[in-house]
């Protein structure tokens, strides 16, 4: 075994031990959900910064920059900083002062048990995919700092049974705590490795004068109709589509109090805005440092541009701060789309079919829920081919469809109804699927529609006579909330 594999397996011990020493502060439900409330301005913040700087931001963000530029980037880290940003300044002071458990919670006790069974489903299913891109990053890791000893699958298997551990006992606390701790080795590390890079390539100036040049810096689309859909289509994927996700609203909810909490997704977005940029500068300067390697990786693994880089060309002091930032970007994404999608099932899913459980029961409940989501996670990692990047920009379009609409129109418009939130989703839906189905590269994109599709189901839905309720279908109508 390496030095630098060494290293990084008592990393690995250390952060689990911090983990499973936060478990200690669970004590009910809530505490293993939200934390109990009680978290500090600064802690949110991390936990925010930490869970969106993953493994598409340090592998997927990067090799994309390297094959289309900004123009390629514009689902993340634009539109998902930008996701943060508004949930700071638009959702979070209202949703905070409902004192939820769950988002699921929240179309529930606005739209009824229907909406809440449809929307919870969705944001369950919507993790799959970004949960299995961290397990993904986490065999690529393992399999490329034991210079290919621990196999990619081997390397899943070790990296999700890991993060479980300490997500299983303590939730949202060893979540948070140990997000803080990895923030400051991310930034710490991606600055390190900025300064690094840059001194290999002669200043900085010369790798983004390099990527002008190339035609890398370009932003905007071309001037044509269905280049400027399916870019605005791209950039509020994550925009908008994250803003509905358990994850996001666990953080919102665990803040100590409401300006904390919509202060701290504001700060959050804006950093994870910031550094996000290093990892595509790292990966950038490759062309410079080693033009072979790009050639030769660029059309066929782009992701493994950056870690070869790191491999073939650090000394072991860069690499032992590349992959510590790497792992805990991966470990604190995982850690928390691990638990999102579990809680979300337990209340909004599971909970209403065992009434008369106790507290006790019901936090039993949800760990079984987090190691039976882990395992299936884990094995849809091991047999995907998608790529990092995509995987965790398609996992929105779910919720973009189908749970954006009816929490931005339950908030801000009066007169929407459980009729017109559940014509909004069903109408989402089909047509997002319908278009991914039959039509996924044509002229409108299919997530694009789906939303447009959800906003005229709504509209619809709740200003046309109330045929449906909020627990379903009536034979008369019924009056709007």
């Amino acid at each position: 075994m390496n030095i630098l594999l060494y290293l990084v397996v008592l990393y690995w011990i250390v952060s689990v031990g911090i983990g499973l020493y936060a478990a200690r502060y669970v004590n009910n439900s809530k505490d293993f959900a939200v934390a109990g409330r009680a978290l500090p301005m600064y802690i949110v913040t991390a936990t925010v910064f930490a869970t969106w700087f993953g493994s598409e931001t340090v592998l997927g963000i990067s090799s994309t920059f390297v094959k289309e530029g900004l123009k390629g980037v514009v689902a993340d880290p634009f539109g998902s900083s930008l996701c943060l940003i508004f949930v700071g300044l638009f959702f979070a002071r209202p949703l905070y002062k409902m004192n939820l458990l769950t988002i699921g919670d929240y179309y529930k006790n606005k739209y009824g048990r229907v909406v809440e069974v449809l929307v919870s489903l969705c944001i369950v299913i919507s993790y799959l995919g970004w949960v299995a891109a961290q397990i993904k990053a986490l065999g690529l890791v393992f399999s490329v700092v034991s210079g290919g000893a621990v196999s990619m699958n081997v390397g899943m298997m070790i990296g999700a049974g890991s993060v479980l551990i300490y997500t299983l006992m303590g939730g949202m606390w060893s979540v948070a705590i140990t997000d803080f701790l990895q923030m400051i080795i991310i930034m710490v590390g991606m600055l390190y490795m900025g300064w690094e890079v840059s001194g290999m390539v002669g200043g900085a100036q010369n790798v983004i004068q390099h990527a002008v040049n190339a035609g890398k810096m370009e932003f905007w689309p071309a001037p044509t109709a269905r280049e400027m859909l399916w870019f605005f289509a791209a950039w509020i994927t994550m925009m908008l589509g994250s803003i509905p996700q358990q994850d996001v609203f666990q953080r919102v909810a665990s803040a100590h109090t409401e300006n904390a909490a919509a202060n701290s997704a504001v700060l959050g977005g804006s950093l994870y805005f910031l550094f996000a940029f290093i990892p595509m500068f790292l990966a950038y300067s490759a062309t410079l440092i080693d033009p072979a390697l790009v050639a030769s990786l660029i059309d066929t693994d782009s992701q493994m541009i950056l870690p070869r880089l790191i491999m073939s060309k650090m000394p072991l002091f860069a690499q032992v701060m590349f992959f510590g930032a790497l792992l805990s970007a991966i470990k604190s994404c995982a850690s928390a789309t691990l638990l999102a999608p579990s809680v979300t099932f337990s209340e909004n899913i599971l909970k209403p079919f065992l009434p008369e459980q106790s507290d006790k029961s019901f936090l039993l409940t949800m760990r079984i829920v987090v190691l039976v989501f882990t395992a299936i996670v884990t094995l849809f990692a091991m047999n995907t081919g998608a790529s990092i990047y995509k995987m965790v920009e398609n996992a929105y379009k779910v919720t973009l469809v189908a749970a954006f609409i009816p929490l931005a129109f339950g908030l801000y418009w009066k007169r929407a109804t459980s009729q017109g939130a559940q014509l909004s989703i069903v109408l989402g839906l089909a047509s997002w699927i319908g278009l991914e189905i039959f039509a996924p590269e044509d002229f409108w994109p299919p997530q694009l529609v789906g939303v447009l599709m959800s906003l005229a189901g709504m509209l619809a839905g709740s200003l046309l006579p109330q045929w449906i309720g909020r627990t379903g279908l009536h034979a008369v109508p019924v009056e709007q909330d």
